[in-house]
């Protein structure tokens, strides 16, 4: 690009902060709630103990176990829809109208749910108005709409391969080390403040961050707003998604759409294994024999976010190295197994920090991915990828979450550790891909 662009790396930062800010407090709160309404006791927050005493609450603690990724499911379960129809539409749009709509709408959508998690806590409302909150924050896009529109935007200003490989990757490191951050914050927050607290403080940091997207970031596709519409541009939303997405297959080669659809297949494969393994671990750390505190909890997911920032790092060591990019995705997903088999295993403090540790380069699969994805693409086709990337994401994380909620409530009374070992098993197949 001949003029200079604000960074996006700032909106990114600031939004992965406010996101995981609340984010191991969400599972916790919905834990602490229902706890109370099972079991007419206030929850027990100095003396842990007392919670996992078997003499005591065993029969208690599955019991909220089970109610607690029954209420995971069924957020995930009202917001899919909608979340998926937005971020369809929305980041194919932007090849035509620019990438920040697919910006700022997601921002609007979690800013209404961080306000929303404020007014349930401190007016302690029913419980499940953050079902409702979900489905209305869905309506803007979600964390696949917002991350689809930065990786299009930093795709239209590289033009050499490498540096979109470490542009896309230095976004994941980003998202690590504020998310690290924010995580390991969060406990002594909630110790010291409450809940109310750290969902103000995430409204305000997107709040700033929605400022930043409105009145700074500039648009890459200039397209004056009186320009004439051409054909394609006269179509409706969705007849201009589906010819986008037409497009992107149907004037490629053979070899090309067998290439992006098998990218595609296991770019999807491995973030269901991924995203549903980890979608259990905080409520796997509530439960017996863990029983960790809000500390503990916030420690653990800091320690998890390290690993956006190690991947970067392996990203980019291996790329100077000149490693091929199918090593590099298949480091990623054996480290994802290596971790999550662990897991299942881990009935000690010490045990559940040291599986953090095989976990470390999980995520340089997806930053390769998208880049080898972007490359093979055209520059008026980034959009319409992303938009395929970002509804892929949005779908997996989704129905990966209902999936592995649903799987960890019918299986928490004999064995807590099978989603962990179900997810380390679902990670063959990208594997099989691989070949």
């Amino acid at each position: 690009m001949s003029t200079p662009f604000p960074e996006i790396s700032p909106l990114v930062a600031f939004y992965a902060f406010a996101t995981f800010l609340v984010y191991p407090l969400v599972p916790q709160y919905v834990y602490r709630r229902l706890w109370q309404d099972i079991t007419n006791n206030t929850y027990p927050v100095s003396d842990n103990t007392s919670r996992c005493d078997p003499s005591n609450t065993s029969s208690h603690n599955e019991e909220v176990q089970k109610a607690a990724s029954l209420f995971s499911l069924y957020n995930e379960l009202i917001s899919i829809i909608p979340s998926l129809a937005v971020t369809f539409i929305l980041v194919a749009y932007s090849d035509q109208r620019g990438r920040k709509i697919t910006i700022i709408l997601p921002l609007i959508g979690s800013l209404f749910y961080a306000l929303s998690f404020l007014a349930v806590s401190f007016f302690e409302l029913n419980l499940y108005l953050l079902i409702v909150s979900s489905f209305v924050s869905a309506l803007f896009g979600g964390s696949g709409t917002f991350l689809g529109g930065c990786f299009s935007y930093i795709a239209d200003l590289c033009e050499d391969g490498q540096q979109k490989t470490l542009r896309m990757a230095g976004i994941d490191m980003v998202i690590g080390l504020l998310s690290g951050v924010a995580s390991l914050s969060t406990g002594y927050f909630l110790r010291a403040a409450g809940f109310n607290w750290p969902f103000f403080t995430s409204a305000l940091f997107l709040c700033f961050n929605l400022l930043y997207a409105v009145f700074i970031l500039e648009e890459t596709l200039q397209r004056p707003l009186d320009a004439p519409l051409d054909g394609c541009l006269r179509r409706t939303a969705m007849h201009q998604l589906a010819y986008g997405v037409y497009q992107l297959f149907a004037a490629a080669s053979r070899r090309r759409n067998v290439l992006l659809m098998l990218l595609l297949l296991l770019f999807g494969s491995f973030s269901f294994a991924n995203m549903g393994g980890h979608s259990m671990i905080t409520l796997y750390e509530l439960n017996q024999p863990l029983c960790w505190n809000e500390i503990l909890i916030g420690y653990g997911s800091a320690l998890s976010m390290t690993m956006f920032l190690t991947s970067f790092v392996g990203v980019t060591v291996f790329s100077r190295c000149r490693v091929p990019n199918i090593v590099i995705i298949l480091i990623g997903i054996l480290s994802v197994m290596a971790g999550m088999t662990l897991v299942a295993f881990a009935k000690t403090t010490l045990m559940m920090f040291l599986v953090r540790l095989p976990m470390l380069l999980a995520i340089m699969p997806f930053p390769v991915l998208r880049s080898m994805m972007s490359k093979i693409v055209s520059k008026t086709e980034q959009g319409a990828l992303f938009a395929c990337l970002a509804c892929l994401d949005s779908v997996n994380n989704s129905v990966a979450i209902a999936v592995f909620s649903s799987l960890y409530a019918a299986t928490v009374t004999w064995y807590p550790g099978f989603c962990f070992l179900l997810s380390a098993g679902l990670c063959v197949i990208p594997l099989v891909l691989l070949v």
